[in-house]
């Protein structure tokens, strides 16, 4: 979810942080890959190409753009002292990001894909996962998409009395 929130719109125009000068090393940053992959021109390629992959598959357009995502990487199961674990290969580091980022969204697809869903406001262009209890979450966030949507009903009916 946070790959695909890298583009959102504020004050009517669009923000988009993987084109923007420090945002794909924010990104990498925030999401504690930092130390593991660099911010250069290739893996902010991979990760537009992942975040366009993941946009499709949740909104039920396509699956091809991810599975094409996912054929860049695997889990190689192994064994360390501390046990059984798991360890992400890729043919090419530039994709480590987008495929992480891809075989997450795979994950909540496979769990949960009736809870992701797009922000209802009609200018807001974030996804989130919906974790209430009754699964009836509309918005990104109620502090702010939420309460225009109100604040929006409710002038709307002091300007018909």
């Amino acid at each position: 979810m946070d790959l695909l929130n890298t583009r959102w719109t504020r004050g009517g125009a669009v923000r988009d942080l993987l084109l923007d000068t420090d945002g794909p090393a924010v990104w990498l940053a925030a999401n504690g890959l930092d130390g593991r992959f660099t911010a250069d021109a290739t893996t902010v390629r991979r990760l537009l190409e992942a975040r366009e992959a993941i946009e499709a598959a949740v909104d039920g357009t396509a699956t091809e753009p991810l599975d094409a995502v996912l054929g860049h990487g695997r889990i190689r199961p192994t064994l360390t002292a501390e046990g059984p674990g798991e360890r992400a290969e890729f043919a090419d580091p530039a994709w480590g990001p987008a495929w992480l980022a891809a075989r997450d969204c795979l994950t909540l697809l496979a769990t949960k894909p009736d809870r992701i869903r797009g922000c209802a406001h009609e200018a807001c262009a974030l996804h989130f996962l919906d974790t209430s209890r009754n699964g009836g979450r509309r918005w990104c966030s109620m502090a702010t998409c939420g309460n225009r949507a109100k604040a929006s009903r409710h002038h709307a009916r002091s300007k018909e009395a």
